[in-house]
């Protein structure tokens, strides 16, 4: 056991900024946290001559003892288990963690993924109606028994794979999405090589057992922090009991295979999975006092010990850490100046959310630096303008991209002169 080597993550955030030109480096801001002033008035930064990394998010976990997981013992009777802090990633508990494992219905995970982001980039709606093919209607195991031709809208196929795990509702969503499941499968396993889980590949959308179709604990809890991010998608995770066809002669009973979400308080998701090779799988999300975590178990031999075991996970950390959430993504910082831009200042934003985790008895002073480019015309909204670090000391705990909150046009003859001349009145008074 022990924290794994560096990842890479997407997260963000930032705090309040007092500026400083940093020494030895000409160019280079340094931008130090006033504790208590985030999401205060931001501050006017300078850009300097160092490049910003067009990067995700950087996040280096802070090293434990290696004592902290031995005398633990938790999650003794699964095969393999991570607690992962969900506003910075960093890995609070691991046991065999990278291991190669069949993950049964823990699949839907990014299915649901893709699913999300398609809604979120505008190319899904939930009232969208999605056709069942008699491939999607023959799939086995869980489900929700679509017929051949039946529609259904995307959000009730949604709550169909997050409250009954439906392996049908899988392969509609993902052959409306994709044209077909093996296309959706590709962009699973792309998007799995984009999030930087190594340990993964999908065979097929919904975790029927196949052959070459593996994870790691890790890995889903990388991908259950990515999908998380659409914070919509608890509203589904959490529920205990529904109905699909509510309206019609044959209603549709849904209660959660994720028994947690009833008897743990905070607990709103995510997802459970068993086959007879996968054994009993989780992964958790809980949330408590404002701080989220991701506890996943893999392998456990019956229901009753995957659930005590992740149960066990989250006491464990709850009582021992605790997390703030610092810059909420796209939240300004600073402003830049852009060479013959109009406008020729822009805001700087942060490119997602960053946060901090530290244990309960401790009170560690958290510093923010801030570097920026050089910018000049045209900007386009979105660019990536600089980057930003948070250190613990000299440990860089977390680090995120800045992006321009607006774009900016190359300036032309007549901004030029009206510059020069509000300049001269300007000089004249």
């Amino acid at each position: 056991m022990g924290v794994p080597n560096r990842r890479r993550w997407t997260a963000a955030g930032v705090m309040a900024i007092l500026l400083a030109t940093a020494p030895g480096a000409p160019g280079v801001l340094a931008a130090v946290h006033a504790p208590g002033a985030a999401g205060k008035d931001s501050a006017v930064v300078s850009a300097g001559a160092s490049a910003a990394r067009a990067a995700t998010v950087d996040i280096r976990p802070v090293r434990e003892e290696a004592e902290d997981n031995l005398e633990t013992d938790l999650a003794h009777e699964s095969r393999a288990a991570v607690v992962m802090d969900y506003a910075t990633g960093r890995v609070l508990f691991e046991k065999d963690a990278h291991e190669k494992l069949p993950m049964a219905s823990i699949t839907k995970v990014m299915t649901l993924l893709l699913v999300a982001e398609a809604i979120d980039g505008g190319r899904l709606r939930f009232s969208d109606r999605v056709k069942a093919s008699e491939y999607a209607a023959s799939m086995g195991g869980s489900q929700i028994f679509l017929e051949p031709g039946e529609t259904m809208t995307v959000e009730d196929l949604i709550k169909g794979i997050a409250v009954a795990s439906a392996n049908d509702a899988c392969v509609a969503l993902a052959e409306h999405l994709s044209g077909s499941e093996e296309n959706f499968v590709r962009q699973m396993n792309r998007r799995a090589h984009e999030l930087g889980m190594d340990d993964t590949h999908f065979v097929n959308c919904n975790g029927l057992p196949e052959p070459d179709h593996y994870s790691s604990a890790h890995d889903i809890a990388i991908m259950s922090r990515e999908l998380l991010k659409h914070e919509w998608i608890t509203k589904y995770t959490s529920v205990y009991s529904d109905y699909l066809r509510k309206d019609t002669e044959h209603p549709f009973w849904l209660v959660n295979t994720n028994k947690l979400v009833r008897f743990y308080p905070g607990v709103d998701g995510l997802k459970t999975g068993y086959t007879a090779e996968a054994k009993y799988c989780l992964s958790a999300t809980a949330k408590k006092d404002g701080f989220r975590v991701i506890a996943v178990v893999m392998g456990a031999p019956k229901p009753s010990v995957r659930n005590r075991e992740v149960s066990e996970l989250l006491n464990w950390t709850f009582s021992h850490y605790t997390s703030k959430v610092l810059y909420k993504a796209g939240q300004t910082v600073g402003t830049v100046h852009v060479l013959h831009g109009v406008p020729d200042t822009i805001p700087v934003v942060t490119g997602d959310t960053v946060g901090v985790i530290h244990k309960r008895a401790e009170h560690p002073q958290f510093q923010t630096q801030i570097q920026l480019s050089e910018l000049g015309a045209p900007v386009k909204p979105g660019q990536v303008v600089g980057e930003l670090k948070v250190l613990d000391g000299e440990d860089v705990v977390a680090s995120c991209r800045l992006l321009a909150g607006q774009g900016a046009r190359r300036a032309g003859l007549l901004d030029t002169v009206g510059r020069t001349l509000r300049g001269l009145v300007t000089f004249g008074h």
